[in-house]
């Protein structure tokens, strides 16, 4: 087996030499807990990158296609460790521009950017000196992705997070000894590597250190593998306050400790690490008294795959959105560019159909709460400063739109629309409005109701 990793003693070396390139210089106000979570609470809306070597595979092994995602390929196709390191070895994104990147989140109404920096297969986006596996030694590309798309977020006003894989089928001392199923410790918890705390001490938490240290500020972390026997919750509640000790502002997800409930994602009775909760490719039937998250594909894989075209409609994306938000939480919607570093044409126009909504919408959405209310079978309430907005999915035959008797209304308006007249029928039933045919939206229509 050809392992691609430095000593032990020459990372600590290196660790120990770097000097303030492995230490947080700045003197930074350590904020309570609400005001640490205040941007991420009113951002409600963000963009998942799922990028790596992967990208180039598409999912596909000759006649076999990797079941679920693209980005678990090393594992569906069954690739040794060997056969694997080809990729990286090809990997050269020359069509990746971080800021072209970063400005088509932003114009879609996404307010942070969350990007794989290492996944399942081990290999890294960013300069590590922990292990040469990574874009700067294994692929001829060798420019630091992390940095590049840092920087942009920045210069754009966009939060920037990683996302961190606590599994690594790469290296020898976590699940890179299990060939040919990497993820056998996913479903059984007696499958384990003895030496994975060694994996844990010596290059899991070096290599976090590294992008808590030389990124500048990192605003989400965001783990997963969490679901392996060999992570322990012990270690979980180290690397919490691990990461916090470096960034102590930075929000880091419950897949940090062991105590989410599946794709559910919340977390279980006990006393877990993480700010929030992380459902995925779901949405919790009813709001939760919790911060959370749901995570979600445009079409059914993370990663790259041309033969998955079963792609979410610009409809229900928006009407995703707005869902999650009426129910207190945030979606983070995933991308899955191909190996040379473009986005897929079909991920376009839906962002751009995003980015038109939330233009017009935005008001509805950011800064927004949970509503108060039930869902209305013709769509969903959010509120904020006083204010509920009637999203309307299905809009009604007659254009009578009957409000939740709840509501004391003063004044009803279109938010993207404002010269169209709504007239109001109080009646012992609640307030009907009469809508004019001539102001319906494409998706989802926005009354914002004063009370």
């Amino acid at each position: 087996m050809k392992i691609i990793m430095k000593s032990t003693l020459l990372a600590f070396a290196i660790m120990l030499t770097m000097g303030n390139g492995f230490s947080q210089e700045k003197k930074v106000k350590k904020l309570s807990d609400d005001e640490r979570m205040e941007w991420w609470r009113d951002a409600k809306f963000g963009m998942f990158i799922h990028w790596g070597a992967y990208s180039i595979i598409g999912g596909e092994r000759g006649e076999k296609i990797a079941g679920g995602g693209a980005e678990w390929a090393m594992d569906k196709l069954d690739y040794t460790i060997e056969e694997y390191e080809k990729f990286p070895a090809m990997f050269n994104p020359e069509l990746f521009n971080a800021d072209d990147w970063v400005k088509m989140a932003k114009d879609a109404g996404m307010k942070y950017i969350v990007i794989t920096s290492k996944h399942h297969d081990g290999f890294g986006l960013w300069d590590s000196k922990v292990s040469n596996y990574d874009i700067m030694d294994a692929s001829p590309f060798k420019r630091d992705i992390i940095k590049e798309l840092a920087e942009a977020s920045r210069k754009q006003g966009i939060k920037f997070g990683v996302y961190h894989s606590i599994v690594d089928w790469h290296h020898p001392q976590a699940q890179g000894n299990l060939y040919p199923n990497y993820n056998a410790g996913q479903k059984d918890q007696t499958v384990v590597n003895p030496e994975f705390p060694q994996y844990y001490k010596n290059y899991l938490k070096p290599q976090v250190k590294e992008l808590l240290t030389n990124y500048g500020d990192i605003d989400v972390v965001w783990f997963d593998g969490d679901w392996i026997a060999d992570y322990t919750t012990e270690m979980g509640k180290e690397m919490y306050g691990f990461i916090r000790d470096m960034q102590p502002n930075t929000i880091i997800n419950n897949r940090v400790d062991k105590g989410r409930k599946g794709m559910e994602g919340m977390d279980m009775e006990g006393n877990f690490a993480g700010d929030f909760g992380t459902p995925e490719q779901e949405i919790p039937a009813t709001g939760i008294d919790e911060d959370w998250e749901a995570c979600m594909t445009m079409n059914g894989t993370w990663g790259y795959k041309p033969d998955d075209t079963k792609w979410k409609s610009s409809e229900d994306l928006i009407q995703k959105l707005v869902d999650i938000v009426s129910k207190g939480g945030n979606f983070l919607l995933n991308i899955g560019p191909d190996g040379y570093g473009r986005f897929p044409s079909q991920s376009i126009r839906r962002l751009k159909a995003l980015g038109d909504w939330t233009d017009a919408n935005g008001e509805a959405v950011y800064g927004a709460k949970a509503s108060p209310f039930d869902m209305p079978e013709w769509g969903r309430y959010t509120s904020k400063d006083g204010v509920i907005y009637a999203h309307i999915f299905n809009w009604p035959e007659d254009g009578k739109l009957k409000l939740n008797k709840a509501i004391k209304l003063k004044k009803a308006s279109f938010l993207s629309n404002t010269e169209a007249n709504i007239s109001l029928d109080k009646t012992s039933e609640g307030v009907i409005l009469q809508l004019p045919e001539t102001s319906k939206e494409e998706f989802v229509t926005v009354v914002k109701l004063s009370l």
